[in-house]
């Protein structure tokens, strides 16, 4: 497949993970997250697939908005980065939270499960 079609795919897998975030979907993260995913909290921490499944079923995270302002995508090979500008609101931990925030995000594309993200990076802006 061509590179523009696979950035057209990763595009929609950054879209698609924006829903299951904001729905709470672990299902769904369960599909788009790699095995071997590191995520680089706004707190500096690092957290892993588990981690992140964790907060989504136990309730610990509940979006209200997820809006998207700018999403670059690249895509090099079986690699891809999408860089997400928005707004997350909602509650983490028990309190409320409103951040316009920017995430780079790396990829990574199989055949056997297309895009799922390996690394991930926020950041307040």
């Amino acid at each position: 497949m061509a590179e523009d079609g696979r950035a057209d795919e990763l595009r929609e897998a950054e879209r698609r993970l924006q829903a299951a975030q904001l729905a709470a979907d672990a299902d769904e993260l369960e599909r788009l997250l790699d095995d071997r995913l590191v995520f680089t909290g706004p707190d500096g921490l690092l957290y892993s697939k588990q981690d992140d499944l964790e907060i989504q079923r136990s309730g610990a995270q509940a979006l209200t908005e997820v809006s998207e302002e700018e999403l670059a995508v690249l895509v090099e090979g079986r690699l891809g980065v999408t860089w997400f500008l928005g707004t997350l609101a909602g509650v983490l931990k028990g309190s409320a939270f409103t951040a316009r925030v920017r995430y780079t995000r790396t990829w990574v594309h199989t055949d056997e499960h297309g895009w799922r993200l390996l690394a991930a990076h926020v950041s307040s802006v």
